[in-house]
């Protein structure tokens, strides 16, 4: 059975929290763009703890059957964005997320709790 978008941002929320993100936070994006259905937003301490995280993600994400369609960031591990389509996933360096505010930009939408 093909797992829902819901989720799917549920299996992230989970392996990110695995590896001690913070903040984590799902924005329900359905309603307003064609995009995706759900962003994932956390944050890290570090460049290391930004990579151990997106690595996590994949990797419970691949144990499902669930390839990334994109990833960028990996090299740099300041903000690492990996794309499954439905949901989309971003974990930032603290000072990333700040600058990019992602939650001020898609401020209309609903914050889902998982």
């Amino acid at each position: 059975m093909a797992l829902s978008p819901l989720d799917i941002a549920t299996l992230v929320v989970n392996a990110a929290e695995d590896k001690k993100a913070r903040d984590v936070r799902t924005l329900q994006l359905s309603e307003l763009s064609i995009m995706t259905d759900y962003f994932v937003i956390s944050s890290a301490n570090s460049t290391t703890q930004v990579k151990a995280i997106a690595d996590n993600v994949e990797e419970k994400l691949k144990e499902q059957g669930i390839l990334p369609l994109r990833r960028e960031g990996m090299r740099e591990g300041r903000w690492i964005l990996l794309d499954y389509g439905s949901v989309v996933v971003h974990v930032f360096l603290e000072e990333e997320r700040t600058y990019y505010n992602l939650e001020r930009l898609w401020g209309d939408a609903k914050i889902v709790q998982v």
